[in-house]
Parts: structure tokens; C-alpha cells; sequence
């Protein structure tokens, strides 16, 4: 049988394609001084956790592959007054990812991207990342560009740090920007409430104010190197016992300046029982280990008897993915 040729192909494709990306914790963070490029250094264990973003891409034949429009769809879950701050045009990571794709794929059109939210905005669990990569995946597979996972990640780094691991999931260390991934084994999913905020907070304002704690401290971090050992062990054995001692963000401290609310959540945390707690990433987002599913479901109710929204998830969890 002979192979079809391109327009066959893009006849054959399908028109709507939906993809699932999964949002992230740190399990650890540390972070090295301010570089002279105004980044940081940081050595990070990212998990995948069972808290989703979804994203359907449907294929606008005849239109420039340019001609792209964003809507969010009545499905998410997040407050009116976070989705209406999401931008719907070229300042959505969604958007600058479709046009990397159709930059490199041979009969591109215009699409229109509807984007379920489920993970905070601004809320250090990597949500716009996971856009971003289940764009990728969406429109590689709308287009059929045939690029792999790996090339597909290549070019999520270019839209930011958390986009290639919100396409890989599991476990992974990350090191440099966060940029340099490494694979985790972590066979064992762990167990997790997440505490969502009524507000986010800017990722490099979080940064400048652990800068500015560290001035004034006289502190003068090292350049990180590697992640603590004890929490690659932990992940490996899916102990949460052993993995509680070992959470740890050096950007929490930052974020509890800035939101002392945070300081009440995780101390509330403690006092219902969970293991250990940490903001992840530049926060808001409070994340209490727990010893099990059970234990995630009864720590999750006590948190709300509080007047907290709680998800118990459970990570890691596989990235970026078709959704049949």
C-alpha cells in the first residue's frame, strides 16, 4: 500500500484534539543568589500531581495558522474573578505555544484553543505552564508535526522552566533555571491536600522579596548542586514518612512576608495532623503531605470544617496526554 500523501494525511486528521497536563509541587526548592542575567539557580523536585488543566484545540481550516483565539471554558472551577485577570490573545503561553508548533509543521491552520482551568492562577503549581505543554501536544498531534516528547519538551522550554516537565510528568530534579531535567523514579504515588489562595502572587516579586530577606539577613546562599538526597530516597521508596523531614522551599519564607495568611494556613495544617507542609513554589499554594489516601480525605475535610477549599491529589501523575 502506498503512504499517503500530506493532504490525504490532513484530510484524515482530526479537527478537535483535547489534551490533560497536569499541575506541579516542589517537593524541594532551593534557591541560589541573584545572578548577574537576573535569574536564580535553583536545585527542585518537581511531582506531577493529580490536579489537571485541560485544553481542546479545534482546527480553523483556511484560516493563517496566526489566526488564533483563546476562550476559557463555564467547565473550570476557579472563581469568576480569577479567570477574568487569564489574557486571551498572544499574552497566553497557550498561544505562543500553538505558533511554535505551526512554525515548524507543514499544513498549519488557525485554531481556536478552549482552556479549562483547574489549577490557581498564580498560585506556584506551574497552571499556565501546563497550558502551554498540552498546546503542544494538542496541536502536534491536530497538525501531525510527528514531533517527539523530547523535541516537543525543547521547545516548551522556550515559553518557560515549567512547561517541559508539565509535558514529561512524574518525578523529576531539576536543576539550573529548573530548566535541566532529570527523571525521578518515584513508582509509588504519595498522597497530598493542596490549599489553594483567594489571590495569587508574581513569581519574580516572591523572588525579589527572598532576595531582599537574605540582604538584610547578611545571608549569601551557595550556588545549588543537587536536591537533598533524602527526598530522592523517599520518592523511590513512596515513603511519606521518611520523605515529611525532607520537604523544604526556600522561597516559603518569601511568601509568608508577603501573605502572612500563609503562616495561620500552614500552622493549622500541623495542628490537624498532617505530616509536613511547604508553600510550593513561589506560592500561594499550601501543600500538606499526608501518610495515605485516607488520611488526604479526612485532612482534607478537617481543613474545610477551617473555611478552606482542600483537594486531596496524589502525584506523581503522567504529563501532558491525549485525552481519547
Amino acid at each position: 500500500m502506498e503512504p499517503l500523501s500530506n493532504d490525504l494525511l490532513w484530510a484524515a486528521a482530526p479537527r478537535r484534539v483535547k489534551v490533560r497536563a497536569p499541575g506541579k509541587i516542589n517537593a524541594y526548592f532551593e534557591v541560589g543568589p541573584l545572578r548577574g542575567d537576573g535569574y536564580h539557580s535553583v536545585a527542585s523536585t518537581y511531582l506531577a500531581v493529580s490536579l489537571y488543566e485541560e485544553v481542546a484545540v479545534t482546527a480553523r481550516p483556511g484560516t493563517p495558522p496566526t489566526d488564533i483565539t483563546v476562550s476559557i471554558s463555564p467547565d473550570s472551577t476557579l472563581a469568576p474573578e480569577q479567570l477574568a485577570g487569564i489574557p486571551l490573545d498572544a499574552g497566553n503561553l497557550a498561544v505562543r505555544a500553538a505558533l511554535l508548533v505551526a512554525d515548524i509543521s507543514e499544513n498549519p491552520t488557525g485554531i481556536h484553543i478552549e482552556i479549562t482551568k483547574h489549577v490557581p492562577i498564580a498560585g506556584g503549581m506551574g497552571g499556565g505552564s501546563a497550558d502551554a505543554a498540552a498546546t503542544l501536544v494538542a496541536c502536534d498531534s491536530l497538525w501531525h508535526a510527528g514531533l517527539s516528547r523530547e523535541e516537543l519538551a525543547q521547545l516548551g522550554s522556550e515559553l518557560g522552566a515549567d512547561v517541559p516537565f508539565a509535558l514529561l510528568g512524574g518525578a523529576a530534579v531539576g536543576l539550573g533555571v529548573g530548566d535541566q531535567l532529570t527523571a525521578a523514579l518515584a513508582p509509588t504515588p504519595l498522597h497530598w491536600v493542596l490549599v489553594p489562595a483567594g489571590f495569587g502572587l508574581s513569581t519574580p516579586v516572591v523572588y525579589g522579596a527572598l532576595d531582599a530577606l537574605r540582604a538584610a539577613e547578611g545571608a549569601q546562599p551557595a550556588e545549588p548542586a543537587e536536591v537533598a538526597a533524602g527526598v530522592l530516597t523517599a520518592l523511590r521508596a513512596g515513603d511519606a514518612h521518611a520523605l515529611a523531614p525532607c520537604l523544604h522551599n526556600d522561597l516559603q519564607a518569601a511568601a509568608e512576608s508577603l501573605e502572612p495568611s500563609l503562616t495561620l494556613v500552614l500552622a493549622q495544617g500541623a495542628e490537624l495532623g498532617a505530616l509536613a507542609s511547604l508553600v510550593s513554589g513561589s506560592g500561594p499554594t499550601v501543600a500538606f503531605l499526608a501518610a495515605d489516601a485516607e488520611h488526604a480525605k479526612e485532612l482534607a475535610a478537617a481543613l474545610a470544617e477551617r473555611g478552606h477549599e482542600a483537594w486531596p491529589v496524589e502525584g506523581p501523575v503522567h504529563g501532558a496526554h491525549l485525552v481519547p
